[in-house]
């Protein structure tokens, strides 16, 4: 099973990379694959790169959606 997560992006890098917040977790990415990001876009994270713009609405449903199912799980 493959999982893309919305992160919103912290800063971008020389090279098309950023670094990217997910739940509390900075992490350097590529942001190759997707044009005019920005920083404070969202982006939806597979394996280190960004895939896609997403809407800020969408990507915080999405999220608290994750956020949900943890802590049901807990």
């Amino acid at each position: 099973m493959c999982l893309a997560l919305p992160a919103r992006v912290l800063t971008l890098l020389p090279d098309d990379l950023a670094v990217v917040e997910l739940g509390g977790v900075s992490k350097e990415i590529s942001v190759a694959l997707v044009e005019e990001v920005v920083v404070g876009d969202y982006v939806i994270v597979h394996v280190g790169y960004a895939l896609s713009k997403v809407d800020p609405a969408e990507a915080e449903k999405t999220l608290a959606l994750f956020a949900e199912m943890s802590e049901a799980a807990q």
